[in-house]
């Protein structure tokens, strides 16, 4: 519901700058508002996490979500309308946060990578169903349809968080042993893997083959990103790139079909066919993940979209970019989860909302600086230039997460 929420709005937002007087240039930059709002909010909401519980930031992130909607809906000037949407960023920092640090404690390791997976699924699934559902309350209201559409999908986000039970802390309050970072000493291997280590609880842990000593609950965010520094700049690395790829894929295939001379509505066509392979492939990754291990996925994930985006710039009808942005969407669907599941698999219990908010700090830096790249190669160079820099980021992806992600078996 909150997916269905958001994927109301977001191409709306745009339309709705143009309808109060903004020129097509700042029309097109309100809608980074909403990563603007994430990226300032990651940090914060781990500690909101931390110190309230999930389910409780849930619901307060969803209720703030809907403020934003309301603030958007009714906003007659634009700078209104820029703090409504900042509002459904902020939130939404929170909100997933706390989701995905809900259901890594909630889910036992040998499933986590097909309920990340799921997850990821279920959010492709509603970005979906939230257009459709816009479209149709925008026939009688106008563009306030849409912002009515996702104020009351994040009250109703609101209401399942509400009934959902709460966790029990006594696990997290119990100091565990450090989740390590690196290929050798920080990465999971198949025998220190999250799942083949005794359990605690209902669950099993990460236990590092010489543990640190370890952080409690309530540590820092700072203390928490020194001592996971290498695990940050190994695989977190990957996230970046993973993140920043699938950012500017979404502008890709639009921008390509214009410069070949495609009619807009094929355009969205040919990305709705790309969406849709997407929702296909996501479990079919997640139960690969859990059975063969997460680089059996990440890699050819990253790879694919980089052998698509190499090809994009020589597509010159429909047929042939129909063909390159199904084989993109596949790449993304097969890492449908990816960045979840490798978050829930380094972040310590003691710590896991520290950790995932910087997790997510540098998953949201890749969304907000490669579309920026992107723009900046293809002014001063070209669009065929700026889409093979994306496909540089992809296999250079692929090439970080091959070497630092373990090759573990099945996670059970």
């Amino acid at each position: 519901m909150y997916s269905v929420g958001l994927g109301a709005v977001s191409p709306i937002v745009s339309l709705t700058a143009l309808s109060l007087g903004a020129s097509t240039g700042l029309a097109a930059a309100m809608i980074t508002i909403i990563g603007l709002g994430s990226l300032c909010m990651n940090v914060p909401a781990s500690l909101l996490t931390s110190r309230f519980g999930e389910r409780t930031t849930m619901i307060g992130a969803a209720a703030w979500a809907a403020i934003g909607m309301g603030v958007a809906l009714w906003s007659e000037h634009l700078p209104l309308l820029a703090v409504g949407i900042f509002f459904v960023g902020m939130a939404g920092a929170a909100f997933n946060l706390a989701r995905q640090s809900y259901l890594a404690e909630v889910i036992a390791p040998a499933q986590r990578a097909r309920a990340m997976s799921t997850l990821g699924g279920t959010l492709r699934i509603g970005s979906l169903i939230g257009p459709f559902a816009a479209a149709g309350v925008m026939i009688p209201l106008g563009l306030d349809g849409a912002y009515w559409v996702g104020l009351i999908s994040m009250l109703v986000a609101l209401v399942v968080c509400w009934w959902i039970p709460e966790l029990l802390t006594h696990e997290r309050d119990t100091p565990l042993p450090d989740s390590g970072a690196s290929s050798s000493k920080d990465s999971p291997s198949s025998k220190d893997s999250p799942s083949s280590q005794p359990s605690q609880g209902s669950h099993t842990r990460h236990v590092a083959k010489e543990p640190l000593s370890p952080l409690p609950r309530g540590t820092s965010v700072r203390a928490v990103a020194k001592r996971h520094a290498r695990v940050f700049g190994t695989v977190g690395i990957g996230v970046v790139l993973i993140s920043g790829v699938r950012a500017a894929r979404v502008a890709v295939v639009p921008l390509w079909a214009d410069a070949i001379g495609l009619e807009p509505s094929v355009a969205a066509l040919i990305y709705g066919l790309s969406g849709l392979i997407e929702v296909f492939v996501f479990y079919p990754a997640g139960k690969l993940m859990d059975q063969r291990g997460r680089v059996f996925v990440a890699v050819p994930s990253m790879a694919l979209m980089g052998v698509a985006l190499v090809f994009l710039p020589f597509t010159d009808g429909v047929v042939s970019l129909a063909i390159v942005a199904m084989l993109l969407g596949f790449g993304n669907g097969l890492g449908s989860g990816i960045v979840m599941t490798l978050g829930a698999d380094y972040a310590p219990a003691a710590t896991r909302p520290q950790f995932l908010g910087l997790w997510r700090l540098g998953s949201d830096t890749g969304i907000m600086a490669m579309p920026l790249i992107l723009s900046t190669v293809t002014a001063t160079a070209s669009l065929a230039s700026g889409i093979w820099v994306v496909s540089a980021a992809a296999f250079l992806g692929a090439l970080i997460l091959g070497i630092f992600i373990p090759r573990t078996p099945r996670q059970a």
